[in-house]
């Protein structure tokens, strides 16, 4: 594991020392768990963001309707 040293406002150190200790937690560990909350809330936020740019893209929605066709095709030939 490597070692990462930074500085933190007084404010958001004194909060971080805080709740480590309300959870009994080391603060690197607090640290750890909230930088991974983090970075899968912005990994989640680029899907959102990819998708709202598909959604306009006229390419893409014509391949998703016409697999949505084939794919309605399909149940009512197993349902046939």
């Amino acid at each position: 594991m490597a070692t990462f040293t930074s500085t933190l406002p007084d404010e958001l150190l004194q909060r971080l020392t805080d709740y480590a200790k309300k959870l009994s937690l080391p603060k690197n560990k607090l640290m750890e768990n909230a930088l991974n909350l983090y970075l899968e809330h912005l990994k989640r936020a680029e899907y959102v963001k990819s998708y709202g740019a598909t959604a306009q893209d006229e390419d893409i929605l014509a391949v998703a309707e016409e697999g949505m066709d084939t794919y309605l095709k399909q149940i009512e030939g197993e349902a046939g």
